[in-house]
C-alpha cells in the first residue's frame, strides 16, 4: 500500500482532527469494522533511551521487506499549554522520505498514561487505511506506563546501560508489561553486564507473560547492531501470541480502556465547568453533582 502525496495530507489531518476531539465528537464517529487489522507493536521506555531512533529505523526496515508502516509518535504536552515540540517529528524524519512509511507525530495534550488523547481511535484510522504494521511511540515517562499493553500486540522496552537496578526497575512495574526488552546504545560499557541482569531479572517472572519467555536483546542503531534479531523476535511474539491470546478478551480490554479513557476526559469537563465552588461543597455533594452530569 502506497499513498500519494494527497491521501498523506488527508491522512495527516485526519489524525489531528481526532487526536483533538472532544468526547462528544469522538462519540460520534461511524465505527466501521476493520476487516484485516495491522500488527501492533509499541515502543516505549525512559526519555533519552533512543526510541525515536530506532523506530525510524525499524519502520525502513520493515519498508524494505515490502511492509506499509504507520507511526504514531506522542510527545510529552506542557501542562500550561498542551502543546508540543514534537522532537520526534524531526528525529524520525529520515524514515518519512520512504513512501512506504506514514510518520505522524502528536502532543499528549490531556493524557497522563504516555498515550495521547483518542489513541485508540488514532489506531483505528491507521488500520482502516490498510497499513500492516502500526508502530506506537509513548511519550517516555518511564515507569507509568502501563496503557500501552492494552493497546498494542507486541510492548518493546527500551533501557539505556547504566541507567538502573534491573531489580528495582520489576518492583516498580514496568519491566511487567515488556514482551521484549532492548537494551539499546548496546556499545557503551555496561550493556552485556544489564543484558545479563535484565535477563535473570526477567525468567524469574515469566509466569507473568503467560508462558512467553521475554527476550532480552543487545541494540545499536547507530552501529547497525540487532535490528535483524530485534525483527525476528517480534514475529516470534506474534506467533505465539496468535496461538495463545484470546482476541474477545483482548477487543473487551481494549474497548474497557477506549471508555475509561472518554468517561476521564468527560470528568474533567465537568470538574473544569465546577471550578471554585467544589471547595464550598462537600466530596459526597459534588460526587453527586458529577456523576448527574456525565
Amino acid at each position: 500500500m502506497l499513498l500519494d502525496t494527497k491521501q498523506r495530507r488527508e491522512l495527516a489531518r485526519e489524525l489531528s482532527r481526532i487526536a483533538n476531539a472532544s468526547v462528544d465528537e469522538i462519540l460520534g464517529i461511524d465505527e466501521t469494522a476493520v476487516e484485516v487489522r495491522a500488527r501492533r507493536i509499541g515502543i516505549t521506555g525512559p526519555p533519552g533511551v533512543g526510541k525515536s531512533t530506532l523506530v525510524g529505523a525499524f519502520a525502513k526496515s520493515l519498508a524494505a521487506a515490502g511492509r506499509a508502516v504507520g507511526v504514531l509518535a506522542v510527545d510529552p504536552a506542557s501542562p500550561y499549554t498542551r502543546g508540543a515540540v514534537l522532537g520526534d517529528r524531526i528525529r524520525v524524519a529520515e524514515a518519512t522520505d520512504d513512501a512506504h512509511i506514514f510518520m505522524r507525530s502528536l502532543s499528549s495534550r490531556d493524557a497522563n498514561d504516555g498515550m495521547c488523547n483518542n489513541a485508540a481511535d488514532l489506531l483505528r484510522v491507521l488500520e482502516q487505511r490498510g497499513f500492516d504494521d502500526v508502530l506506537l511511540e509513548t511519550v517516555g515517562v518511564g515507569q507509568a506506563e502501563h496503557a500501552v499493553k492494552t493497546l498494542v500486540d507486541t510492548v518493546v522496552l527500551l533501557l539505556q546501560p547504566e541507567t538502573g537496578d534491573a531489580v528495582q526497575a520489576l518492583k516498580a512495574g514496568i519491566l511487567e508489561i515488556a514482551d521484549i526488552v532492548v537494551i539499546s546504545k548496546c556499545d557503551l560499557d555496561g550493556a552485556q553486564r544489564m543484558r545479563e541482569n535484565i535477563a535473570a531479572t526477567m525468567h524469574f517472572g515469566a509466569n507473568r507473560n503467560g508462558g512467553w519467555e521475554v527476550p532480552v536483546l543487545l541494540v545499536s542503531v547507530e552501529s547497525d547492531i540487532g535490528l535483524e534479531a530485534l525483527s525476528e523476535h517480534i514475529d516470534l511474539h506474534g506467533a505465539w501470541r496468535d496461538a495463545n491470546a484470546d482476541r474477545r478478551a483482548v477487543e473487551a480490554e481494549r474497548a474497557g480502556y477506549r471508555l475509561r479513557d472518554l468517561l476521564t476526559r468527560r470528568i474533567d469537563t465537568v470538574l473544569g465547568e465546577a471550578a471554585g465552588s467544589i471547595a464550598e461543597r462537600d466530596v459526597a455533594a459534588v460526587y453527586r453533582w458529577v456523576v448527574d452530569r456525565l
